[in-house]
């Protein structure tokens, strides 16, 4: 990991405990507009975005209009009533610090749109530690489709080589591998190990990372 420079950092179940609230507002939408769905079934899709997971659960195309008005539904009520009552991952802001403290550059690459990751990056403080952040309106296809880690590794001007991947859900890991971005993965987002094999290693979540931090890859990668 000698050559590692950047670190792609999903935010929803990453750094903000976020998950089961995109699930219950996807879920509310569908119920009031006549779309059949249960919890788990949305909930083991987020992290991927409206494009796909739309068509999961209604068969609509995630291009058509209907699928269009039902995200943006979906966008309203999550930043009206979701939005306010999260919290962030214990640990998350002081993880963040501490890899700028050795030299790493934070690039966010999240299947959240724009308007919702300023929010939630606000609410996890991880502002003024990002140098860039890549959503959904910077690319044509969500998570696990690659685009967004491909955008954000431009957006670093670095290599898959010198980058390292750090999500919760198999999306962000295939997303990342499928460029040849190495991942590491944590089990906030609810997803077993087996899901998430793909990774380098997993931790628990942020704070359990951040207690084991000399002995990973970002304190040895010189």
């Amino acid at each position: 990991m000698k050559s590692l420079k950047v670190v792609l950092l999903d935010v929803d179940g990453t750094l903000v405990d976020s998950n089961d609230a995109h699930a219950q507002a996807w879920l509310e939408v569908f119920q009031r507009n006549g779309y059949p769905g249960k919890f788990e079934w949305v909930r083991e899709l987020i992290g991927k975005g409206g494009d796909k997971l739309i068509p999961e659960i209604t068969g609509l195309e995630g291009s058509s209009h209907e699928a269009k008005r039902l995200a943006k539904e979906r966008r309203a009520l999550f930043s009206r009533e979701y939005l306010p009552q999260l919290r962030p991952f214990p640990g998350a802001e002081a993880l963040l610090r501490r890899l700028r403290e050795v030299g790493l550059e934070l690039v966010v690459a999240s299947s959240a749109s724009e308007d919702e990751l300023k929010p939630l990056l606000e609410v996890c403080g991880a502002l003024p530690f990002v140098q860039h952040r890549t959503s959904s309106d910077d690319a044509q296809h969500s998570k696990p489709d690659p685009d967004i880690v491909q955008v954000a590794l431009r957006k670093a001007g670095c290599s898959p080589g010198e980058a390292v991947m750090l999500g919760d859900t198999p999306y962000d890991v295939q997303a990342a591998n499928t460029v040849g971005v190495r991942a590491i993965a944590l089990r906030s987002g609810g997803h077993p190990d087996a899901a998430l094999s793909g990774a380098l290693v997993i931790y628990d979540d942020v704070a359990d990372l951040l207690r084991n931090f000399d002995s990973s890859v970002f304190a040895l990668r010189d």
